[in-house]
């Protein structure tokens, strides 16, 4: 894990609100579906260096709330019959999980990471709840950005 000072960037995509107690059900969980959707709409164009990104806001408190995912990418090529939706990833310090290896595997991977820094009482940093986000440099690369104090 690094500490990091990330510049702001918006991304377009689709997006659901849910919660970790959904997502923890396989049949009620609404990211999968959502990355499905996102994979099915978007033609990522990563040769020229169009990126996918999952955005996490809108959290409704910690980790026991509602919060908005954005499944997204960096480019502007937008499908005309596609409808994104834009958030825009705020400037701020964010500390930074990464994994390599295979898909989804890399993401439970990271995402465990993530909830077991921040359980212990001793973590270093203060998670904020304000904007978080998954940033896929390829399909077998991810690097989750949890925004601190």
């Amino acid at each position: 894990m690094e500490l990091k000072w990330v510049s702001g960037k918006t991304i377009n995509g689709l997006y659901t609100k849910t919660d970790n107690a959904t997502e923890m059900d396989p049949n009620k969980g609404k990211i999968g579906a959502l990355w499905q959707a996102f994979d099915e709409a978007i033609p990522v164009d990563y040769k020229n260096g169009e990126r996918v990104y999952g955005v996490y806001f809108n959290y409704e408190s910690d980790h026991m709330g509602k919060f908005t995912v954005l499944a997204g990418f960096d480019g502007a090529s937008i499908p005309p019959n596609v409808k994104l939706e834009q958030v825009t990833i705020p400037e701020a310090k964010y500390l930074v999980f990464s994994h390599k290896g295979e898909m989804p595997q890399i993401a439970i991977d990271a995402w465990t990471e993530v909830w077991n820094y921040f359980s212990h009482d001793k973590a270093e940093h203060q998670r904020l709840y304000s904007t978080d986000f998954e940033y896929y440099p390829n399909g077998n690369e991810i690097e989750v950005h949890i925004a601190v104090k």
